[in-house]
């Protein structure tokens, strides 16, 4: 624990602000990528995949950010409302990206919602983020107390149903999207069977 005392230090330096400039760049660039053929024969399914996985990887390490603390203890809760905001905004681009680009017919959007389990699933897991987004901010923790920690343990099966959706989205058992969910259920045992420490103050999920 000792050798996380100068990280700690270093981090409480940091200011948060670039993070999020640096987090909104991504969706913009693979754009650009794909109107100049960087995203190879596929542009628009390469960019809701990468959109849809930077997602998904930003919710693990909102997840893994209680246990990194717990286990070497190095404190990054103060950056966790910037990533699961970051989290937010991909999953939201990615989404975009199939409503505008991919499906491009309003017509099919709720057939395709009802009738492909995958989509279903992970308009579910976005559904439960809506919430989690907007309260996302200093006022919506005094306002609601308790009620806050309560409601942000949605995260928890978001970031489940977001994996299950990308096992299925890639048919059959393939190894990248099986990873992610292993990942996701690991840190989900995590925080569930981790013990609170004597004194310890809550940490908000």
């Amino acid at each position: 624990m000792a050798l996380a005392d100068p990280i700690n230090a270093a981090v409480r330096k940091l200011p948060i602000w670039p993070f999020y400039v640096m987090g909104a760049v991504p969706p913009f660039w693979y754009l650009y990528l794909g109107f100049t053929g960087g995203l190879g024969a596929e542009p628009i399914s390469a960019l809701e995949h990468r959109l849809g996985l930077l997602g998904l990887q930003f919710l693990l390490i909102g997840l893994a950010v209680t246990p990194l603390r717990r286990f070497t203890g190095i404190n990054l809760i103060r950056f966790r409302r910037a990533v699961g905001l970051l989290a937010f905004y991909y999953i939201a681009m990615h989404l975009l990206t199939w409503l505008v680009l991919d499906i491009r017919d309003p017509s099919r959007i709720w057939t395709d919602i009802v009738k492909r389990p995958y989509i279903t699933i992970g308009m579910v897991g976005f559904a439960l983020l809506v919430p989690l987004a907007i309260t996302s901010n200093n006022a919506s923790v005094r306002r609601l107390k308790a009620r806050w920690r309560k409601l942000h343990w949605l995260v928890y099966p978001a970031a489940l149903l977001g994996a299950v959706h990308f096992v299925m989205l890639r048919k059959g058992w393939q190894v990248e999207p099986l990873v992610y969910l292993a990942v996701v259920v690991a840190l989900l045992a995590l925080r569930v069977k981790l013990p609170r420490r004597s004194g310890q103050h809550p940490v908000r999920p």
